[in-house]
């Protein structure tokens, strides 16, 4: 008999920023859309790229590298915007997410997934759900909402 293995595996887009493999749960994954320049807002964050029209909604679109202090992403024909609708306390945040390239839906199976590392340093890793081992590394699964401070999704909410 074969057992239905859903609860023990979760389906996450994969995306780079550099050398950098990150993952996303694929249910706050609305589309994802060629990179296109953003209308600028002023006096935003410097890693808010600006408004994009997705589908007659203005959405607020973050420059992820610049979020987790790397450098400005610089597009190129791979570059994507991943459109997320994230839960927040008491909302649904729908942002996009500048990325270096969209690679694939994969499924990870929950024992693959690892805590965060802790590396005993005043560095931001609570916005890290989990890392997954790999032959080539290792893809870091973003707790977006973690990532998100308060401060950040009321200067996003508003920017919309």
């Amino acid at each position: 008999m074969i057992m239905a293995t859903t609860s023990l595996e979760a389906q996450f887009v994969t995306f780079s920023l550099g050398e950098e493999i990150f993952a996303v749960p694929v249910e706050v994954v609305r589309e994802i859309l060629d990179y296109a320049e953003a209308f600028k807002i002023p006096n935003g964050p410097d890693y808010l790229l600006g408004l994009r029209d997705v589908r007659g909604q203005g959405v607020p679109t973050i420059d992820l590298r610049l979020k987790l202090g790397m450098t400005k992403t610089v597009p190129t024909p791979h570059t994507r915007v991943l459109v997320l609708d994230v839960p927040m306390e008491s909302r649904l945040l729908t942002l996009g997410l500048v990325a270096d390239r969209v690679f694939e839906v994969t499924p990870f199976r929950r024992e693959q997934i690892e805590a965060a590392p802790d590396i005993g340093v005043r560095w931001r890793s609570d916005y890290i759900a989990g890392v997954v081992r790999r032959e080539n590394g290792f893809v870091v699964i973003i707790d977006l909402a973690r990532l998100l401070s308060r401060e950040d999704a009321s200067v996003l909410q508003s920017a919309a």
